[in-house]
């Protein structure tokens, strides 16, 4: 009697991945330039054999950092899920890394099933410049700036907004609409944080909104200016991003998620130093 072979059932294997942006355009696959979708995808496929897609929770923009990023693909073979995050980072660059893999349901998705996204921006106010800081920080110290201020002006962002006066151009969304969850900012020592957390968002959302909260926070725009302008969409007035590597997409959130919490929820370190 002849011994039968099942087929190996595919798995959906899904990823927390931390990489440093300095040196990548963005998380999205470009053809002439790196990203980190394709270093990944071309770990991946080494190991199969074939290419896979991998398909991510957000596109980063060139420059920016992310603590625990998600994303998943699809495989058949022997490989247990669990083992695939050890697996990649052999094959991986030095300024990529996957914290942890785990088999999902075929109907979970990283960027579909997600209810939000959170990205912290970071900005340095001492004088004195500090290598240390420089990759993960904007250097800002032309004036004092007044978290107090910038708290002020995030509270009327929270709730269903059309946020045009910060979507940047040449994207491809429809819409401008965004479901902003949560927004703070706070100090630890020379150190500002600005962390914002949104069902989704605009091409390049974050860093126009800072680049116009440091104008708050210096006192060249009242926080009711700042409420005005994005009210009424004046995006004329929006002339410049913060630079990309203050900012980083700090976690992804989930209503079914195989991750405890150490390996996504808080995962870029704070500087506190005085």
């Amino acid at each position: 009697m002849l011994e039968s072979h099942q087929p190996t059932p595919q798995q959906r294997v899904a990823l927390v991945i931390q990489y440093l942006g300095t040196h990548f355009h963005g998380w999205q696959r470009q053809a002439h330039h790196r990203s980190v979708q394709e270093e990944i995808e071309k770990a991946i496929s080494t190991v199969l054999g074939h290419h896979v897609t991998l398909h991510g929770a957000g596109r980063t923009d060139s420059g920016v950092h992310a603590a625990a990023q998600v994303a998943h693909f699809d495989a058949i073979g022997p490989i247990p899920p669990h083992k695939w995050a050890t697996i990649l980072n052999s094959y991986l660059p030095k300024d990529i890394l996957i914290r942890a893999s785990a088999g999902v349901d075929n109907r979970w998705h990283a960027r579909f099933s997600a209810v939000y996204r959170r990205y912290r921006y970071t900005l340095y106010t001492e004088e004195l410049p500090n290598l240390f800081v420089r990759p993960f920080s904007w250097h800002y110290y032309y004036e004092p700036l007044d978290e107090f201020l910038i708290q002020a002006a995030l509270k009327p962002l929270l709730g269903n907004h059309h946020l045009a006066a910060f979507h940047r151009a040449n994207s491809s969304r429809q819409h401008s609409w965004v479901e902003v969850q949560a927004a703070e900012c706070y100090r630890t020592g020379p150190f500002l944080h600005i962390e914002i957390q949104a069902n989704g968002f605009l091409y390049g959302m974050v860093r126009l909104l800072v680049g116009m909260l440091v104008q708050v926070g210096s006192q060249q725009r009242k926080p009711g200016d700042f409420t005005d302008l994005w009210k009424q969409q004046r995006r004329e007035e929006v002339k410049y991003a913060a630079p990309a590597h203050g900012l980083c997409l700090l976690r992804v959130g989930y209503p079914d998620f195989p991750f405890p919490l150490e390996i996504w929820y808080e995962t870029q370190p704070k500087f506190i130093f005085s």
